[in-house]
Parts: C-alpha cells; structure tokens; sequence
C-alpha cells in the first residue's frame, strides 16, 4: 500500500461529505486534500480511540515529533510522507499543522469552555486552520480569502457541535459554553443525562442562529475573484448549512438522543446544485 492509498482508505472509512466532495478536484489537490484529511483524522482518532490520557499524550507527542520530521524531509508515517510532496508545493505553514495536533491536545487538558471566547479558540485549532490549509490547497488571488476560510471552518466546526451534542455526551464531553448553560438554565448534568427540555431546545435555537452568522460571516469575507476557485468549501458550506437546517426544522432539542445527517443523495444534489449554480446562505 502507498502512503496515498493509506490515506485514501483513512479518508475513506470515515465516510465524511468533505472526502466526498474532493472528486471534483484536479489530481494535485485532490491528493493533498486527502492527505490532509487522513492527518486530521489520525490525530483526531488519538483522543477519541485511545481511552488512557497517559498514552494520548504520550501519542500526540509523536505526531509532534513526525509533523518536525516532515518539514525536515525525514518523515515516517505514511500520511507524512503523502503529506511530504505538498508541504512545499502549497505552501503549507508547520504552525498551522502544529495548531490541529494543539486542538486535538485540548480535548485532553480542558474539560469545560466557560465562555464562548473560550470554545472560539478550541474551533480555531481543529477547524479555522484546517480552513486556511484548505484555501492553500484551491489557491487564491486575495489574502482575504484565508479569513473567508477560517471562518467557515468556525461555521463547520459549530455545526458538527450541534450535531453531535449527544454523542459527545455519551464520551462525557460537552462543548456547550457553561455561560451559555447558565443563561438558558439548562444544567450541565441534564445534557450528560441526554434530558430533552424546553430550555434545551431554546439553548441549541441560539446554538444555531449563531453558527448561522459565521457562514453569513464567510460568505461575505469571500472575494468575488476567488468564488471559482474555492467551490470545494462552498460545496461543503452548503451540506453543512443544510444540516443545520434540517436539524432546527426537526427539533433542536432531539439532538441529545439522534444523530441527524443528510442521505447520500441529498448532498450530491446540493453538491451538483453548488457546483453549478454557485451558494449564497
């Protein structure tokens, strides 16, 4: 198996929309988008597969040690070494990488976000940079284009903690800001219990009127000369909103006990649809 096929199947196995959407790219960025999604998805499995926060530490550590080793040439992990020939040719920072694996180590060391400045943060490590690694990859003409992908990585990252409030529970995490928690009365204990309430359901309505206004944000960061070629992120924008969408038609509160997620047809609907025609939220 090659370094690129390791990362294919990586990719492959977690049957995300982003894997999804990147047959619409030209061979080079495909091949670095999946590489950078296997990485992503290696370091995220470390805290979320590996139940001893000793040996996640322990784990993390290394990848530090091989994410120095890639921007050395010396690489030995399969997905570095996939990673190794984009590095330079899409001009990817180490810091930006580094910030994922810090992301990844804060699930570890912080087991509540007081305030919603805080878990601003936590999304900018495991998703804004993932963003701005992404803009590399599609390219861009304006710099203003990176803060477009920052923030709808922030928009994303927002979507999938409404989305799996319930399953994050049932590892006995909650990225809910208590501030939030306690403005709409809602104990953290109720949400770790999976209690559906009237002011669960208020509490996830504001949840994601404000996720709303990070991809209206993204949108108008975008500029108008770089739409073509950051289609890929609007192609996701426009599943993910949709999501978030469908998850306040059906009921904000039931989020605690279900997991919602678009069929297999619907997003390639919306992917065709966005590809074409273009997206505005």
């Amino acid at each position: 198996m090659t370094p690129q096929q390791y990362c294919e199947d990586k990719a492959a196995k977690s049957g995300s929309s982003f894997y999804a959407s990147f047959r619409y790219l030209p061979p080079a960025q495909r091949d670095a988008m999946v590489a950078l999604y296997a990485f992503c998805r290696e370091v995220d499995d470390v805290v979320d597969e590996i139940h001893d926060d000793n040996v996640a530490r322990t784990t993390l550590a290394w990848w530090r040690s091989e994410l120095a080793a890639l921007y050395h040439g010396t690489p030995s992990h399969p997905v570095m070494l996939a990673l190794k020939p984009h590095v330079a040719r899409f001009e990817l920072p180490q810091a930006w990488l580094a910030e994922i694996i810090d992301g990844m180590q804060m699930d570890l060391d912080v087991p509540r976000y007081n305030r919603f400045a805080d878990l601003q943060l936590y999304c900018h490590r495991v998703a804004g940079v993932v963003g701005q690694l992404s803009a590399q990859i599609f390219g861009y003409t304006d710099r203003a284009t990176l803060k477009y992908a920052h923030e709808l990585g922030l928009a994303f990252q927002l979507t999938n903690i409404i989305r799996d409030v319930g399953e994050d529970a049932r590892r006995g995490r909650l990225y809910l800001p208590v501030e939030d928690l306690q403005r709409f009365g809602v104990p953290a204990s109720e949400v770790l219990a999976y209690r559906e309430s009237p002011q669960f359901e208020a509490l996830m309505r504001f949840q994601i009127e404000r996720a709303r206004e990070h991809y209206r944000r993204a949108w108008d960061l975008l500029p108008a000369a770089d739409r073509k070629a950051q289609r890929i992120g609007l192609v996701m924008a426009a599943i993910y909103r949709a999501t978030l969408d469908e998850i306040a038609l059906d009921g904000p509160g039931k989020v605690l006990n279900q997991r919602l997620s678009l069929s297999p047809g619907r997003k390639i609907w919306l992917a065709w649809k966005t590809w074409t025609f273009g997206y505005k939220p």
